[in-house]
């Protein structure tokens, strides 16, 4: 894609190229967050754009990892009708552009058994169509369906580069069965390529892998990064670990990260260059980092991070299986999290059920934007680093005065937990 430029017209107003206007929902009265920079403006997305849709098939998943928030929670399981589907692709069709589908959540997507036809109708819409998996169920004929249903990015969850690592966290996983399930996802592809085109970086799908990293596997991290571009991936990401169960608090690495990004914007100013990390550098580097100073890298500043919702920056909601519909994927189940050791109970937080209002209706609620128009702003209290009342236990308020759902605690909106 070559430059795209903005201008001003005769009356100071921005006009778009209309290419991006269409693509980021910048329709004529949208409304949209300014951060202003030293020198730049960074125009955050009208949070009246729908640009994503995370669709849970199912929360039943054939695993139990150690990791899972399935282990600490009091809730159905089941998986999505076809009739709850149904009106999901119904509604999606009066959205333009089409916002991308992703198959995830709580369970395992492909332990529905009509996902692929889930996947061929969401991306019959022209929609972006990502899903994630263990990879466990990943055979041959399904990886097979997967390719001719159109999926365009599949996830593999890889939390470790040996059998006894990966077991450790993927409870009742093996490492080579997923690995040869891969092997063979990357060759279903190849029929559809010219021999002379067999990079992976221009094969669909493309395949990603993600890696929830803790004390116990973070020395296996560079050992999966290899395994992974091994077997065809070219989509890599990171998340830190969060805690449903106490005994996991011991496994986080990000109790300085956290303190550092929230109080370091009020610290002195470090500007450091693109640099190498070697062993000559990385101890340097190391101090540098845990300092007080608020750090920018070629002009990437770090402590830019916080206070962000990812589901609302990139316009996303979460539909479960029972087709409730929540700003995110963390409200959309009720359960127990931990943050410093500090017990949370989180409510689910449902704006409203697809089975029963359009998707277009419930996505313009008044409530449900005057939210997303709240966490865009992130006037909540700073619970992440504080942890100074009561009020940490539960998403119910703050002590800014805010009402329930509070996102203060969430580690999503510090850059902390990730998701594809």
């Amino acid at each position: 894609m070559g430059k795209l430029f903005a201008y001003a017209d005769d009356e100071g107003r921005l006009v778009f190229p209309p290419e991006l206007a269409f693509r980021f929902g910048l329709k004529p009265g949208a409304k949209f967050y300014i951060d202003e920079k030293s020198n730049a403006l960074c125009l955050r997305q009208p949070v009246t754009h729908l640009a994503k849709v995370y669709i849970e098939p199912t929360n039943r998943c054939n695993l139990e990892c150690r990791i899972c928030m399935r282990n600490v929670w009091d809730e159905p399981l089941g998986e999505m009708s076809r009739a709850t589907f149904a009106r999901i692709i119904e509604a999606l069709r009066s959205f333009s552009p089409p916002p991308a589908v992703f198959f995830g959540g709580l369970g395992e997507p492909l332990a529905h058994p009509d996902i692929v036809e889930m996947v061929a109708q969401a991306k019959s819409l022209g929609s972006f169509v990502e899903l994630i998996t263990n990879g466990t169920l990943l055979t041959k004929e399904r990886a097979h369906q997967l390719i001719e249903a159109g999926l365009d990015r599949l996830w593999v969850s890889l939390d470790g580069a040996t059998p006894e690592s990966f077991a450790d966290v993927r409870l009742g996983a093996a490492l080579p069965e997923v690995l040869t399930n891969l092997a063979n996802f990357r060759r279903a592809r190849w029929p559809k390529y010219p021999p002379f085109l067999f990079f992976d970086y221009n094969m669909k799908p493309e395949i990603g892998i993600v890696f929830v990293a803790m004390k116990r596997n973070i020395a296996d991290l560079p050992s999966v990064l290899r395994l992974g571009y091994q077997f065809g991936a070219m989509y890599f990401m990171v998340t830190n670990v969060l805690p449903y169960a106490r005994e996991m608090c011991k496994e986080v690495i990000y109790s300085q990260v956290i303190w550092n990004i929230s109080h370091n914007s009020f610290g002195p100013h470090l500007e450091l260059p693109n640099i190498d990390v070697s062993e000559i550098t990385a101890k340097s580097l190391y101090h540098a980092m845990r300092s007080y100073y608020d750090v920018n890298i070629a002009g990437c500043r770090l402590s830019e991070s916080s206070n962000r919702c990812p589901f609302i920056e990139k316009g996303a909601t979460a539909i479960g299986w029972d087709g409730g519909l929540s700003p995110c994927l963390s409200l959309l189940h009720s359960h127990v999290s931990f943050l410093e050791e500090s017990e949370r109970f989180l409510r689910r937080y449902i704006v409203g059920n697809v089975s029963e209002a359009d998707l277009m209706e419930l996505w313009h609620q008044p409530e449900y934007a005057a939210f997303r128009e709240r966490v865009q702003t992130f006037e909540f209290s700073p619970c992440t680093t504080c942890g100074g009342c009561d009020l940490v236990e539960t998403n119910e308020k703050d002590c800014f005065g805010n009402t329930f759902p509070t996102c203060g605690g969430c580690l999503w909106a510090q850059g902390v937990i990730q998701c594809p």
